[in-house]
């Protein structure tokens, strides 16, 4: 198989905060003398923050031939895939505070997906926009404009 046109994966730094926290948690739940609710909190705890640690340490954006796959992991819970043939417009922006980091709508600015980090490329399709935040905003927009022939949106 051949190797992919565009291949990058962001690493995160909240997962830094976020192991040691499941394992402080899970450490707790151990504790001798914790109540049996108390150590029900802190398991469902560690077990949170694990699987935040696990599902959102990276962030992988990659050509998967027809359209591009953006995938949050190692734990792969959460991807999507952008067709290239819906892509009517690439453009780079920069999020801010109000945008957050992870995987969220945002009312007016439509789906982000961010790991870490400001720089992301918006990708236009008909009237919906998804934003990918990435370290490498240059290279994403330059592949997604060759690949797509898109233009930047008015």
């Amino acid at each position: 198989m051949p190797a992919p046109a565009y291949a990058h994966t962001q690493a995160g730094r909240l997962h830094l905060a976020f192991g040691p926290l499941a394992f402080a948690f899970g450490v707790a739940a151990m504790w001798p003398g914790v109540d049996a609710t108390a150590r029900s909190v802190f398991v469902m705890l560690a077990a949170v923050f694990g699987i935040v640690t696990a599902a959102f340490a990276t962030l992988t954006v990659r050509d998967e031939g027809d359209h591009l796959a953006v995938r949050f992991g190692p734990l792969p819970l959460f991807a999507t895939r952008i067709a290239y043939a819906d892509v009517t417009g690439v453009r780079r922006e920069r999020s801010d505070l109000l945008d957050g980091w992870g995987l969220h709508w945002v009312p007016g600015r439509g789906w982000i997906w961010n790991l870490w980090g400001f720089d992301c490329v918006r990708i236009e399709r008909g009237g919906r926009a998804v934003r990918v935040g990435t370290d490498d905003p240059g290279g994403l927009e330059a592949f997604l404009r060759d690949r797509t022939a898109a233009r930047a949106p008015a």
